[in-house]
Order: C-alpha cells, then structure tokens, then sequence
C-alpha cells in the first residue's frame, strides 16, 4: 500500500463517498494518468487503489495500444470500494483495481461488478481469479516475515504465523494493524483456521505485537533493530534492496512454507463496474492488465510485484512464483467486514 491504509469499513457502516476531485492523487482536473484518445474512442474512469506509479505506467501503455483514454482517480482500497458501493448505479467508475483482493469482495457482495468476459479470464490461473467471474487478478504480493538477521536466524523463526500469538514472541515483531494490507492477510487466516482461531490469534497478536502506521515503517523498525522481526508484503524489502538498502540491510525475509496461512498471497484485482457507460472499453481495460503486453509492463517496472501471466515470466529479481507455497483459498471468501469486526473485538483497532 501506499502507507498508512485506513481501516477498512464494514459495509453497514460505509464511509462517506469522496468527492471525485478530492480522490488521492488527482490533478486540478480530477484525473491522474490520463492521455488523449484517438477520435471515436469513448474515454473511460478507473478509480485506482494500486500504485499510482505502477498504474500510470500500465494505463498508458493501454492507451498507446488502443487509443483509448483513462481518467485515473485513486485512493485507499476501502475507501474506494465504499465509495463504489454507497454511488451505486451513479458512480462515475467504469474500472475498479484494488491493491487486496477483499475490497473486490465487498464491491462484488453488493452486485457492483459486471462477470468479466470470458477470454479475460482464461489468461489467469484459476488460482488469481474468484469462482464467480466477477473480477479479476492481475498482480500479487506474497506475506512474508522480514526478520533482524543480527538478531535471529532461520532455525529462531516461528514454524507457523500463528506462532507470533505465543507469549515468546511478546514485544519482538510488528505489523501494520490499520492498514489494508494486514487485514488482507488476516482475511486469509480467517479463511484458513476459521473465526474461533483466528480471534484467539488476534488477541495474542494485541499483547504481543508493536503496531506501525505501514509496513515500510515495520521494516525500517526491523533494521533498526527496534523489534526482531515484522510481517509485511516481499516488495518492500526488494524495492529498497533494488535501491540503496538503506532500510533492509540488516534484513532477510522468510516465506512461510507448507500452505501456511502466513504463506498467503495476495491479489490485487481488476473488475468492470456493472454501470459502466463504457462495458466494452472497460472489458478492453481489464484485459489488457491481465494479457501479456500489460503483464509485461508489470514485470519490466520497479514495483517489484508479482506478474501472474504463464506467458510473462516475474522480475527475476524476485524470488519464483513457483518457489512458494501459499494456501488454497478461494478469493471470493476473503471476508474483510469480518476482519475489521475481529480486531476492533480485540483492540487492534
């Protein structure tokens, strides 16, 4: 995420809307990304909670390919999908891409989504896709635990993410409580150990975890050697090694192994918005993301996600898509209402 994310609302209780020039991101006339059209080409809006740099990059390689302009607003994953939800049949938004795949289940649960075509999907494993076709994955983010490598050694480390709920482990390791993409990982413990698990976990992690406005800010705590240990997404640890490390030298990462639900990996996603003005340049759009000249772009930048594409291999800097070991889950069951209900019970938030 970009930094601190909100807390993701559950939708009984939904933000209130943003105004469409205020979004996060946007210039003096509302949009960000945007290029010119070519004649006859209906201009389309993607309300945007990616990086704003990675999206700008596949935004305009879409448009240099078809002509086709985008009106790019962006803003938090929760805040946009509430914002989606509460605009309804009036939103503006013909394309959606999140970040974490929970803020597509809320904007799906509501029936915001038309099914995205059929050739769309077939260019994604079934793995970065729901089984209803309601939207689609285009980029991934493994879970990690960047760890002290003064501090620990691989055979110190917790077997298991729920280990960090043992007392041993108290005041050693961070996470980003408020943001996005914590409660996307604990959107997968939910669908991994089930609700009685998952809060009796959440409850160890209030008494023993050190809470950061961000996982960038987890990791530089790591280096610091202020706490042993954090859990994070792999990119932020390999966008400041592709730079001067200044922030991760005295950090390694561990891939929980064996389906772990800290093994996760998240989805950013894609969807078509069922009142879009504009269906068939939006379909284009969400092809695009996910076909192999888009996947490519993805690959080729400094964002350092994965592609998902069989026919784009990843930033070799990173470590194999193949290599890990994340948990089955089906996308679609990623409950992020529950999530926030969870630890507002347990005091996270």
């Amino acid at each position: 995420m970009r930094g601190f994310g909100r807390v993701m609302l559950a939708a009984g209780t939904l933000a209130v809307a943003l105004a469409a020039a205020g979004c996060g991101g946007t210039d003096d006339s509302g949009t960000a990304g945007s290029s010119p059209a070519s004649p006859g080409k209906a201009a389309i809006t993607l309300y945007n909670a990616q990086h704003e740099d990675l999206m700008k990059l596949m935004v305009d390689a879409f448009t240099k390919e078809t002509g086709i302009k985008v009106d790019m607003r962006s803003g938090e994953d929760p805040d946009m999908a509430n914002q989606i939800v509460q605009e309804g049949s009036a939103s503006p938004a013909d394309v959606f891409v999140t970040e974490n795949s929970p803020a597509m289940t809320l904007v799906a649960s509501k029936g915001g989504f038309a099914k995205v075509d059929p050739a769309t999907l077939a260019q994604v494993g079934k793995r970065y896709a729901p089984s209803t076709g309601d939207w689609v994955g285009f980029a991934a983010r493994s879970t990690v635990l960047a760890y002290n490598s003064q501090q620990l050694t691989e055979d110190r480390l917790p077997a298991s993410i729920m280990d960090l709920a043992k007392p041993e482990w108290k005041g050693r390791f961070g996470v980003a409580a408020g943001g996005a993409d914590f409660q996307a990982i604990v959107s997968a413990v939910l669908a991994v150990k089930g609700e009685r698990a998952t809060a009796e976990w959440l409850g160890g992690l209030k008494d023993n975890a050190k809470i950061y406005q961000g996982n960038g800010a987890a990791m530089r705590a790591v280096n610091a050697g202020e706490i042993q240990a954090a859990v994070i997404y792999h990119y932020y640890w390999y966008q400041d090694r592709a730079e001067a490390g200044t922030n991760s030298k005295n950090v390694e990462l561990h891939f929980f192994p064996d389906k772990d639900a800290g093994a996760f990996v998240g989805v950013s996603g894609a969807g078509v918005l069922k009142s879009s003005k504009h269906p068939a340049e939006a379909q284009a759009l969400v092809k695009f993301l996910t076909g192999k000249n888009g996947q490519q772009v993805l690959a080729d930048s400094d964002a350092l996600e994965y592609s998902i594409s069989a026919d784009v291999p990843t930033n070799p800097k990173l470590k194999p898509l193949g290599e890990l070991s994340p948990p089955d889950i089906e996308l679609s069951s990623l409950n992020g209402p529950k999530v926030i209900e969870l630890m507002q019970q347990t005091g996270l938030l």
